[in-house]
């Protein structure tokens, strides 16, 4: 090839490498200049305003929260309309001096002051920070108007937790709180200006689910703060509707039926279900104190109260359960095989057992009795003498089958475990071997035993549903679709001979419809709606043989601390038992003399409603047997 054509190819690719790399160039620079046109002229406004003094200001939105509702959807927990005042400490400046102005307008006390400033050094400049809720609107309009001479404050409209039952439903549904620097958790949403938490109850139970997803929203501010336009928002997403067992109508029935006592619980569940309708303790309190925070003189109040109205008595209240517990010694025996239902014991009114005596309620004794005559008259010495064949391991054994001696897991924060001690118990938590005279004190529900006004309507359920381990729950549905409703599973069998729960059954029969029933006055003269029950009536002190020789003080001459506690549990109808009622007077006397009538009161009640008429198309259990 000439030396004349290779310079010309090598031109000609030097010219195509040439063109290549020119339109690259070019549409790189293209794509630039759009880049550019894009940013200075489409977007100029947006940079512009957040060039001028970051005038863009990006806020969350706290979530509505899931409201709480009873088992035929009446509100139990809604939220109201809350304006707040809320400071950005960037673009207020002088914190001191804007809060000092808007004190004319509002009034701040040292507390809040000294918050706000504790707050504002806490947090990142641009956080905002809550200085007053509950404005009145002239507040409002008084701020507004006033905007620029406070700069850094702003107007946000919220919510406030509302509880329209109050007292009622105060230990069940619980209330919300301010988030406190420990239950910090990392999300977003527990740093929004007055952004509250289930601090009890259901609310603290379920506060995932009532809880809900923060939204965002971006505002335009002018120099001093004040907000000028929203320029877009996101909502977020809303905490869930959560729905109870509880029937409200019974709830408040109860609540006020307990009322008349210093201190007293009750709970009322079904028996197949596990549906919690009522569960009260009184006193109560308003859980609408906490939302907006409550004051020092009203907190110490509730805390110095010695009728304890912050304690739910029905799951954290721990007592001797007295002669309720004779039907969990009964059981014991028969299943053991070391008595027969026909078995008898004589009382004459005590036992001796080595240099101790101990005594039966009734001085001159029963006589001859048989279980049946056990239950129904509530002799002691019969359950001293089969105490001591079966003892105290089986009959703990036995009563822990039945919901005594653990929590039995209800839905609630703060249950407490109750006490069913045994003898290894005993060596371990007290360093000392078990004696025969405390396995007769355990049989008629005294010393070490402990239970809860729960666990006593777990175990009464247990027996009236034929023996099935039935477990009481408080949540019926989360959300709203239809499959979200709770459904009981199949309870499991206990595992007790039908004989022997028909042997109870029977005598509880007997305490309120025998000739010699303790609690006959209790029982129900309506056909189809008669109850079942046993009686209770726990000591607090000891009676000393010189006392027992004069005369047992009455309770009524005691101080209210050193009264005996009143306890009655009892299920109904008898024909087909559906509900189960325990309640226990705390230093209120004799059970079938006080918490007998309450009883009464609460199982007429309850029949008459009939909440189970919504539980009955959601049982689970088949064959629900009546356990008589």
């Amino acid at each position: 090839m000439a030396l004349g054509d290779r310079d010309s190819d090598r031109f000609r690719s030097l010219t195509r490498r040439t063109l290549v790399l020119g339109g690259v160039q070019l549409g790189l620079m293209g794509l630039l200049g759009a880049r550019i046109y894009y940013l200075q002229v489409t977007e100029s406004e947006r940079f512009q305003m957040l060039a001028e003094e970051n005038r863009v200001s990006t806020r969350l939105l706290p979530p509505s929260r899931g409201e709480i509702r009873d088992r035929f959807g009446i509100p139990l927990a809604v939220n109201n309309q809350n304006f707040q005042v809320i400071l950005v400490a960037e673009q207020a400046g002088d914190v001191a001096a804007t809060l000092d102005k808007l004190e004319r307008i509002v009034p701040l006390d040292a507390a809040d002051r000294e918050r706000v400033l504790r707050d504002v050094e806490r947090r990142r400049a641009f956080m905002p920070v809550l200085v007053r809720e509950n404005l009145t609107w002239d507040q409002v309009a008084t701020i507004e108007v006033n905007a620029p001479e406070l700069p850094g404050l702003s107007i946000e409209v919220g919510e406030q937790r509302y509880y329209p039952y109050d007292e009622a439903t105060g230990h069940v549904v619980g209330y919300v709180g301010a988030v406190s620097e420990d239950e910090l958790t990392g999300d977003p949403v527990l740093s929004i200006p007055g952004f509250r938490i289930g601090k009890g109850g259901i609310e603290r139970q379920h506060e995932e689910h009532l809880r809900g997803e923060a939204g965002t929203k971006q505002v335009e501010v002018n120099a001093v703060g004040r907000v000028i336009r929203e320029l877009s928002r996101n909502e977020g997403q809303p905490g869930l509707p959560v729905e109870l067992t509880l029937d409200i109508g019974l709830q408040q029935m109860v609540q006020q039926r307990l009322a008349v006592q210093h201190s007293a619980s009750a709970v009322v569940m079904d028996v197949h279900t596990g549906d919690v309708y009522a569960m009260a303790s009184s006193p109560g309190y308003d859980p609408n104190l906490f939302p907006s925070g409550i004051s020092s003189h009203a907190w110490n109040g509730l805390l110095n109260d010695p009728y304890a109205p912050l304690t739910n008595k029905t799951i954290a209240g721990q007592y001797a359960p007295g002669s309720t517990f004779k039907m969990m010694v009964g059981l014991a025996a028969l299943e053991a095989g070391v008595i027969t239902p026909e078995y008898t014991a004589y009382c004459p009114g005590h036992m001796d057992l080595g240099n101790h005596r101990f005594h039966c309620w009734r001085r001159g004794g029963h006589g001859r009795v048989s279980i049946l005559d056990a239950l129904e008259q509530s002799c002691d010495v019969y359950f001293y003498d089969i105490s001591r064949k079966v003892g105290i391991d089986r009959i703990a054994a036995m009563a822990r089958r039945f919901g005594l001696g653990d929590t039995v897991g209800i839905d609630l924060p703060g249950e407490q475990p109750g006490l069913m001690p045994t003898q290894d118990w005993k060596m371990g938590a007290i360093g000392e071997r078990w004696q025969q005279g405390e396995t007769l004190i355990a049989s008629i529900g005294q010393g070490f035993v402990l239970s809860t006004p729960l666990q006593l309507a777990t175990m009464t359920a247990r027996i009236a549903n034929g023996g099935r381990a039935v477990t009481p729950h408080l949540t019926y549905r989360i959300g709203t679709a239809e499959d979200s409703r709770y459904t009981a599973p199949p309870a499991p069998e206990i595992g007790v001979s039908p004989q022997a729960l028909d042997l109870m059954v029977e005598g509880m029969i007997a305490v309120t419809s025998g000739r010699r029933g303790t609690g006959r006055s209790v029982q129900i003269d309506m056909p189809g709606f008669e109850i079942a029950g046993k009686s209770g009536t726990s000591q607090v002190r000891r009676i000393t043989a010189a006392e027992r020789a004069a005369g047992v003080i009455s309770n009524e001459d005691l101080p209210w601390t050193r009264r005996d506690h009143a306890l009655f549990v009892a299920f109904g109808p008898i024909q087909a038992p559906r509900y189960a009622c325990s309640v226990v007077v705390e230093h209120g006397g004799g059970g079938s003399s006080v918490a007998g009538p309450i009883a009464h009161d609460i199982l007429l009640e309850t029949q008459q409603r009939n909440p189970a008429r919504q539980a009955i198309s959601r049982l689970a259990t088949p064959d629900a047997g009546n356990g008589g």
